[in-house]
C-alpha cells in the first residue's frame, strides 16, 4: 500500500527507477568529462538561465554531485556592489571564468541585464542596448580564446511556475527561494516573455546558440540538458592507473591512542533518535 508505481503515469513522466539509472549513467559521463577537462586543460563554461523556479538549481546540483569542487564550480553572483556598478559590465563575470582544466557553471550570468535588469528598470535603455550589441562580440571573444561556451534557457509554463511557488510557501527548507523578485515575476510574466524573446533575437547566434530546455517536468529537464551538454563536448575517456590499496602493516608499531576523555566529542544526537536513555545530549 502506498508504494509508488514504476509504470509511466498519465503525465508522461518516466518511472523513477529509469530516471535514477539514467541520471547515474550521465553523472558517470560527467566524471569522464571532468577528467578529460583536467588532462587536456580545457575550459568549459555553462550558462543556466530561465524564469524563477524553472529548475536550474536542481539541474546544477545533479551535475556537480560527483564532481570535484576543485574542477567544477558554481558561479552564482549576488547583486553588484556600488563599486561593481561602476565597472565594465562584464568585469565581475570575467573574474569567474575558468582557468585551464576547470568547469564553471553560471547560475544566472551576464544575461541578468537582458532579463531582470531590463524588466525591473535596474539598467538604463542605453546600457540595455549596449549589452545587446556587445554580448555576441564578447562571447565570440571567449570562444575564439578556446573557451567551450554552452547556453541553456530553462522554459517553464506560468501554471507550473505558480505551482512551484506555492509549494515553497510552507516548506521550511525552501522558503528562502521565494524572494520579492520571484513574486514580482508572477505579475510581470508577459514582460519577462518579451524580454526573453528580444534577448534570443540578439544573442542566439550560430557561434554561440541558445538551447531551450522544456522544464515543466524537472526530471526530464535534467536528463535532457545533461545529455545534450555531454553530446556537444568532444571529451574522451582518459586512461588512468588502477588504484591498489596497500596492505596494512601486520604488527603494531607501539602506537597507543590517547584516552577518549582527553578529547571533546560531538554529542550523540542519534542516541535520542534511537530512544537510548543512557545517552545524555
Amino acid at each position: 500500500m502506498g508504494k509508488k508505481s514504476d509504470k509511466k503515469d498519465k503525465s508522461g513522466k518516466i518511472p523513477n527507477k529509469v530516471y535514477e539509472a539514467e541520471l547515474f549513467r550521465l553523472q558517470a559521463e560527467l566524471v569522464k568529462l571532468q577528467e578529460w577537462t583536467k588532462t587536456t586543460g580545457a575550459r568549459v563554461v555553462v550558462i543556466f538561465e530561465g524564469r524563477d523556479a524553472a529548475g536550474k538549481g536542481g539541474t546544477i546540483k545533479r551535475i556537480t554531485e560527483y564532481l570535484s569542487a576543485r574542477v567544477a564550480r558554481v558561479a552564482a553572483l549576488p547583486s553588484p556592489t556600488e563599486r561593481e556598478k561602476t565597472q565594465w559590465y562584464y568585469q565581475r563575470y570575467v573574474a569567474n571564468l575558468p582557468a585551464a582544466g576547470e568547469i564553471v557553471l553560471f547560475d544566472r550570468s551576464w544575461y541578468n541585464r537582458a532579463g531582470v535588469e531590463k524588466v525591473m528598470g535596474f539598467c538604463t535603455p542605453q546600457e540595455y542596448s549596449r549589452f545587446m550589441r556587445q554580448t555576441p562580440i564578447f562571447e565570440q571573444m571567449l570562444i575564439e580564446d578556446g573557451i567551450l561556451l554552452r547556453k541553456y534557457w530553462f522554459s517553464v509554463s506560468d501554471t507550473e511556475q505558480l505551482k512551484r511557488f506555492r509549494s515553497r510557501l510552507d516548506d521550511p527548507v525552501r522558503q528562502w527561494k521565494l524572494s520579492p523578485m520571484d513574486l514580482e515575476s508572477i505579475s510581470r510574466w508577459e514582460e519577462y516573455s518579451r524580454a526573453k524573446d528580444e534577448m534570443l533575437v540578439h544573442t542566439d547566434v550560430p557561434v554561440s546558440p541558445w538551447f531551450v530546455v522544456e522544464s515543466d517536468i524537472k526530471k526530464h529537464a535534467r536528463l535532457n540538458m545533461i545529455s545534450h551538454l555531454l553530446s556537444t563536448i568532444p571529451y574522451t575517456d582518459v586512461p588512468h592507473e588502477k588504484v591498489v590499496l596497500p596492505e596494512r602493516p601486520p604488527a603494531s608499531t607501539g602506537y597507543e591512542r590517547p584516552p577518549r576523555e582527553m578529547s571533546t566529542y560531538v554529542p550523540d544526537h542519534v542516541a535520542a533518535l534511537r530512544g537510548d536513555p543512557e545517552k545524555d545530549l
